[in-house]
């Protein structure tokens, strides 16, 4: 029997007023999908007591739209069109509620595009850092086939398991980013507040230092620029990463290409990317966008660009009249499994059918990577910590076996 847990919702109820409080399910998907069985339309659901397993945030920083806030417009904006509510009046509603600025700004200008006469989807692809192209390409295949409730549904779908994918991800790193963290901050404190203490013993004690007590000593004097260079360091090449990413592209690949085959954390990246591709491409198939424009868009939209440039290379296959299960065979980026299961989909006709198979198996797959890795990694952080206080202890008392040795030969 699943074990249950609290999650403390926000949601607008049947009557249209915000409502608060707790419900019991297993997962956040579950809790969600319980509150919509009740009628009520999710704003924002997080689990009691998430400790140190929150997301970490830094006052300051971001500024884009962030997917949980995408899903519950694309939720609530597919809620409002299916009851028969005009597009305007949607677009107004939800630009009164949503408490995102970059996206109540961009709705802003959408309604203001619409009501000239503009459509949903064109108006949207001006605001490409707001509203992804995932989303934009499924509007567009949504209006032009007359189903653009049932788009903004599969939409809300997909962000809100792609929201809890990436919240999975950020959960298992968060444990080891708090204890470096923290790590880093003792030994600053042991090179600043107590080697000095220790320092001044030594001197008065007598006798030669041992060469790494001697160490730890050097870095205590030069703590005023070693601190700020360590940290001009960091920001420098956060920026730089960040700068390279966005502007390189043989930069993101070789960096893509890291963290499918890293040791640890590979297998997660390769099998979040697989969840990501298999999901995006089945959902465009599915509402009718052409198969080489969603080969396009899902390649941009998996967040590795080792996938994007194999499907560059499978739309050129498909172009040439190949199926799109042997192109992928020539990347090893593709499992095996998904091959297979691509190609029984195009020679049943059932391909979209196939891709949500696949993306709902590396789903759980990700799930039990992420809960496993995170059991395995705290004990590590725990010894990692405790060796580097262990080795700080063992060198400033080190130098007392050598004076004392001294004492007794005198």
């Amino acid at each position: 029997m699943p074990v249950t847990k609290t999650f403390h919702y926000s949601a607008i109820d049947a009557s249209g007023r915000k409502a608060k409080g707790t419900v019991e399910a297993p997962n956040e998907a579950a809790a969600t999908h319980t509150l919509r069985q009740r009628g009520e339309v999710p704003l924002e659901v997080t689990e009691a007591g998430q400790g140190l397993n929150k997301d970490l945030r830094i006052p300051g920083l971001g500024g884009r739209t962030k997917l949980k806030d995408l899903a519950i417009f694309s939720r609530q904006f597919a809620t409002m069109t299916a009851s028969g509510m005009s597009l305007l009046r949607s677009l107004a509603i939800m630009e009164e509620q949503t408490s995102s600025l970059p996206l109540k700004k961009a709705l802003g200008e959408v309604r203001g595009d619409v009501s000239g006469g503009v459509s949903l989807s064109t108006s949207m692809a001006k605001h490409e850092k707001v509203f992804p192209r995932l989303m934009i390409a499924m509007i567009r295949a949504g209006e032009t086939g007359g189903m653009i409730d049932r788009a903004l549904e599969q939409i809300a779908d997909s962000l809100e398991k792609d929201s809890a994918l990436r919240g999975k991800i950020k959960s298992a790193l968060t444990y080891p980013a708090i204890v470096l963290a923290f790590t880093f901050v003792l030994i600053a404190g042991v090179l600043i507040f107590i080697v000095p203490i220790f320092e001044a013993m030594f001197k008065s004690l007598g006798g030669e230092l041992p060469a790494i007590t001697q160490f730890l000593v050097d870095a205590s004097h030069n703590m005023w620029w070693i601190g700020p260079l360590v940290i001009a360091v960091f920001v420098s090449c956060s920026v730089g990463y960040k700068h390279q990413t966005r502007t390189s592209q043989s930069f993101r690949y070789t960096v893509d290409k890291i963290k499918v085959r890293a040791p640890v954390f590979g297998s997660l990246f390769q099998k979040l990317a697989m969840s990501r591709f298999s999901r995006n491409l089945g959902l465009l198939l599915n509402v009718g966008v052409p198969v080489m424009q969603a080969l396009a868009v899902v390649g941009e939209t998996t967040g590795n660009e080792v996938i994007n440039v194999a499907l560059k290379d499978v739309q050129n296959a498909v172009r040439d009249g190949q199926p799109m299960s042997s192109a992928m065979r020539h990347h090893k980026i593709f499992p095996d499994m998904v091959t297979q299961m691509v190609e029984v989909g195009e020679e049943s006709g059932q391909i979209s059918q196939m891709l949500d198979k696949i993306a709902d198996f590396y789903d759980r797959e990700v799930d039990s990577a992420a809960d496993s890795l995170t059991a395995s990694i705290e004990p590590i952080m725990v010894l990692v910590m405790g060796a580097v206080v262990g080795g700080m202890v063992v060198c400033l008392y080190l130098p007392m076996f050598t004076i004392y040795q001294n004492i007794q030969s005198n």
